[in-house]
């Protein structure tokens, strides 16, 4: 202490300043953290001394800060999240959450033709008279989406949805079995309403209630649940880069995604919540979804399209990661 407080002192004047440092000043103030730093190091290894090792600790801290500079996060950078991160992230990954998409709508097809079509099945997952007063006119697929206030309606939605789609992104990284049984569980509530509704002779009535916000919220589903199994592969095949480096890049670019998504889930839970029960005629009501739906598209191919072939991935910008070699041919 009595050897360095002289430096120790100088270092936190400079840190103090409150013009900007001449260029002698700049690199002096850069020397005396890097001694300090060393100090800190020493002290913590033989003598720690905790009000000592508190002071240094700090006054490193605010020397790093100094040196290497801050950035702090600011509109633009929510913009070019927006308009070019997040809708380069879904282009990316079109080719895992498309086949997602169509898979899923077949088996949920199958499975609702199976249903609607075996009374047995049927009996199995309700009794008759509970099966009546679910797909009844006026019954609870109708009711329930008037069955609360619009604006509550659509924040519960809201928050279902963007969990379901949160969990399949984040738990793609285990092996891709939870994002399977999650996106299973969704193709088979749909799977249900399709077959009962259509051996009641009213399927035409579920897809009147279904597609207005379906198609989007649907999409965003699917998206995840891709997003999410791309995830789980890069556990199991990282490609030329380390496992640790590969799953860190589809990482930030899987909950970057899960900001976006929950964007869009917003706006289908508001089209759930107040176009779907309104007394829009049903023509109208499914055209708003069309419309919302190739709103999104349009917006990942155009947008994400010109990102992704401008070299944006989703990811970080490269100068705020560290670089990293290919480690495999």
């Amino acid at each position: 202490m009595t050897a360095h407080r002289t430096e120790w002192d100088r270092l936190d004047h400079l840190l103090h300043r409150g013009r900007r440092l001449t260029g002698t000043e700049a690199d002096e103030l850069v020397d005396l953290y890097q001694r300090t730093a060393t100090h800190l190091s020493l002290l913590q290894s033989s003598a720690p001394d905790p009000m000592l090792t508190a002071r240094l600790t700090q006054l490193v801290a605010r020397a790093r800060a100094a040196v290497t500079g801050t950035r702090r996060a600011s509109w633009r950078d929510a913009t070019r999240f927006l308009t070019a991160g997040f809708p380069a992230a879904v282009y990316r990954s079109r080719h895992w959450w498309i086949p997602t998409a169509v898979l899923s709508t077949v088996l949920a097809a199958v499975i609702g033709w199976w249903i609607g079509t075996h009374p047995e099945v049927q009996s199995a997952i309700a009794a008759p008279e509970d099966l009546r007063r679910m797909t009844s006119p006026g019954g609870e697929y109708e009711t329930y989406y008037s069955s609360h206030p619009a604006a509550s309606f659509a924040a519960q939605v809201w928050t279902n949805n963007a969990q379901a789609a949160a969990m399949c992104l984040v738990l793609g990284a285990f092996l891709c079995i939870p994002v399977i049984w999650i996106l299973f569980i969704n193709v088979l509530n749909l799977a249900v309403g399709i077959g009962l509704m259509s051996s009641a002779g009213r399927l035409d009535t579920f897809l009147g209630l279904i597609l207005p916000h379906g198609l989007l919220e649907l999409t965003a589903v699917f998206v995840a649940a891709g997003t999410g199994l791309r995830l789980g592969w890069t556990v199991i095949d990282p490609g030329p880069y380390s496992r640790r480096t590969a799953l860190a890049q589809q990482g930030r670019a899987a909950i970057g995604m899960a900001i976006g998504l929950a964007l869009v889930l917003f706006v289908s839970g508001v089209i759930e919540g107040f176009v779907t029960p309104s007394d829009l005629p049903t023509w109208g009501r499914i055209t708003i979804g069309i419309v919302a739906e190739l709103a999104f598209l349009a917006y990942v191919y155009i947008l994400g399209g010109r990102a992704a072939r401008a070299g944006d991935g989703g990811d970080i910008d490269p100068a705020e990661r560290s670089a990293e070699l290919p480690v495999a041919a």
